[in-house]
């Protein structure tokens, strides 16, 4: 296993006749080429041809795309929609922080004309959203609940304590019982952050 060095996408790697093409590779006129920006592996199996494959540098930030499941924690909230950070895409933790927001129409599937805000989502709210679009100029991306696996997955009551979800709507408090209003997820296991 030779230490990985840098490639950019397109970059010629070496000739058909030193290795096999991998992952992240393509072969053209006797020549490997990177299909992506990554790091250079190079494995070789007993007396066979090195296997070349490019691997994604783990440290090279992962974007939210559409249609990408987000772990979100909501920072602020009005009539309108909710503005939210994004923490996560899919189980992995991001380096830096997304802006996103999730309008008031994009909150739920049923019903939409007559959702609030504010019974939806409260600041500081743990949110699984989809991702519906990449963002504007502020570089936000739209975010949407609108389906039963995504909304609320984590909520604090007013009296500090983590609420259970009692029904597709509310929340309540184990410590003083009291009821709050939100769009709840029904989590699958998989979404799921220890």
């Amino acid at each position: 296993q030779q230490p990985l060095s840098p490639c950019v996408s397109g970059e010629r790697l070496c000739s058909t006749e030193e290795a096999t093409a991998g992952s992240g590779t393509y072969t053209r006129h006797g020549f490997i080429f990177s299909s992506l920006a990554g790091c250079l592996e190079r494995k070789s199996e007993d007396n066979e041809l090195p296997v070349v494959s490019v691997v994604r540098d783990s440290e090279s930030q992962l974007l939210p795309n559409v249609g990408a499941v987000v772990t979100c924690k909501v920072c602020s909230i009005n009539s309108r929609f909710a503005k939210v950070h994004i923490l996560y895409v899919g189980s992995t933790p991001l380096k830096s922080t997304f802006r996103g927001t999730i309008r008031r129409e994009d909150i739920r599937a049923t019903e939409k004309d007559k959702v609030e805000v504010y019974k939806s989502f409260r600041p500081s709210d743990i949110v699984l959203a989809k991702v519906i679009s990449l963002g504007d100029a502020q570089s936000n991306y739209l975010l949407s609940t609108a389906e039963n696996e995504l909304g609320v997955v984590v909520a604090r009551s007013e009296a500090g304590v983590q609420m259970v979800p009692i029904s597709w709507c509310e929340m309540q408090c184990p410590r003083t019982h009291t009821k709050e209003f939100r769009k709840v997820a029904r989590v699958q296991p998989q979404f799921l952050q220890t």
